[in-house]
């Protein structure tokens, strides 16, 4: 099958304004999908157990604006500003512009049949209203679905950035590109993504490009914002995310403390994914030598592994480790 690849050409004004974002909406989109093919989202069943039953018509009205896979309506998950939050992405659905929000909808029209083509129909029909509508809906799901773990998803994602600043940082941004997913290359200051059924060439045009981790979204690929006014954005599985996430993690900690003290039961939460000792030691505020000599113990007790990569030791949980990290 050939490859369809979405490149984002960056200049030296573009290099120099590459930054990471966290969507809250981004997230709530894909959490509906995965209610709706829950099969597909194994990490998440232990998420879905813990749900209370979401608005029925809230519910339904995201369903029908986002489906359940494939084209997603880029109103719904614009580049998110910095670190937004979950009441500023809120506020930014409410001033959707109305053209924005024409555009998208046909997009959905068009891409769909039966009585969701006829539900969109109805909604495109009165615009203003679906803006407030939609607005409502959103608030009502998000309360319902990831009000409750938004602390967990909030603590992965940024876990995520985390890494990955530091990784490019460390060794440049096209090495740090490169790790995003196995779907993302570099390739002489082009930034390539392997979709499914898009390719375009997006010149960045010294605006940049927005990274945005997300844990609720399908980890077999990336998905991308190109349409103008919208900066050029890659959405990207973040890394660590196991059937455990949304357990609380004051809990976990609470009771890692008890057993390991508390700069080791920190030490055994943050490595979700594998980190160098600098890593380490940044994300929990200990001294390079200190988190050294905590993580010397750990691997000793056999719940961390540490293994040389080029001219960094990485370190990762063991799976006594990662028992350890669900006990909450």
């Amino acid at each position: 099958m050939h490859r369809k690849l979405v490149e984002f050409r960056l200049g030296s004004s573009d290099i120099s304004a590459v930054r990471f974002g966290i969507s809250p909406g981004h997230e709530l989109v894909h959490a509906v999908r995965v209610l709706l093919r829950p099969q597909t989202a194994p990490l998440h069943w232990g998420w879905f157990r813990t749900l209370a039953q979401p608005p029925a018509g809230a519910f339904r009205l995201m369903a029908v604006v986002s489906g359940a896979d494939g084209y997603l309506p880029d109103f719904l998950t614009a580049t998110p500003s910095g670190d937004m939050s979950p009441e500023e992405e809120a506020a930014r659905l409410r001033e959707v512009p109305t053209e924005r929000l024409q555009i998208d909808l046909h997009k959905r029209v068009l891409r769909s049949t039966g009585a969701v083509q006829d539900e969109l129909r109805t909604l495109l029909a009165d615009p203003d209203r679906t803006r407030t509508r939609i607005a409502a809906a959103w608030q009502e799901v998000w309360d319902a679905l990831l009000a409750p773990v938004w602390p967990q998803l909030l603590r992965l994602m940024r876990a995520d950035v985390a890494v990955r600043a530091r990784r490019m940082s460390d060794a440049g941004l096209g090495e740090m590109a490169s790790t995003l997913h196995t779907t993302v290359s570099w390739d002489d200051e082009v930034v390539q993504v392997e979709m499914r059924a898009h390719e375009e060439v997006v010149d960045c045009g010294g605006t940049g490009l927005v990274l945005v981790p997300s844990v609720m979204m399908d980890p077999r690929g990336c998905s991308v914002l190109t349409e103008k006014p919208a900066q050029p954005t890659i959405f990207y599985p973040a890394h660590g995310v196991s059937e455990t996430w949304h357990r609380g993690g004051a809990d976990t900690l609470a009771a890692l403390t008890a057993l390991l003290g508390a700069a080791r039961a920190q030490l055994v939460l943050e490595l979700q994914q594998p980190l160098s000792t600098s890593e380490c030691a940044r994300l929990t505020d200990l001294a390079v030598s200190t988190a050294s000599h905590h993580l010397t113990v750990l691997r000793d007790a056999g719940l961390v592994d540490s293994r040389r990569t080029g001219g960094r030791v990485l370190h990762t949980r063991t799976p006594l480790g990662e028992a350890l990290a669900g006990i909450g």
